[in-house]
């Protein structure tokens, strides 16, 4: 038996199919949002929220959504990062999380 499963990506404002629309979050008097936009759409948050982004503060650390297909990348760049920080002198553990420091090390050294 053979299974196919197709995922549709659909912009949550207008509910047209798109398969560039993507999940944007954000919060208001502590309450976090998701959304999915299309580009247009994005566009339109932006220019909606932009005045009020330019005056505000920025509370807190903000982590950046994951993009699509993004998921399985940090463990294959996990096993690079690891070889290359191992050749180049950093002692790095075989397991677990690899430190920022060595990351960023890592990313320099890539461009």
């Amino acid at each position: 038996m053979a299974q196919k499963i197709v995922t549709i990506y659909t912009d949550d404002l207008t509910g047209e199919e798109s398969a560039e629309a993507a999940t944007h979050t954000f919060s208001l008097d502590g309450v976090g949002y998701e959304i999915d936009l299309g580009p247009d759409n994005y566009e339109l948050l932006l220019q909606a929220l932009g005045p009020f982004m330019q005056k505000a503060r920025k509370n807190g650390k903000t982590r950046k959504p994951a993009s699509r297909g993004s998921a399985s990348r940090p463990s294959q760049d996990t096993a690079e990062i690891r070889a290359w920080a191992k050749k180049n002198g950093y002692n790095v553990n075989d397991r677990g999380r690899v430190p920022a420091e060595i990351r960023e090390a890592f990313e320099k050294a890539s461009k």
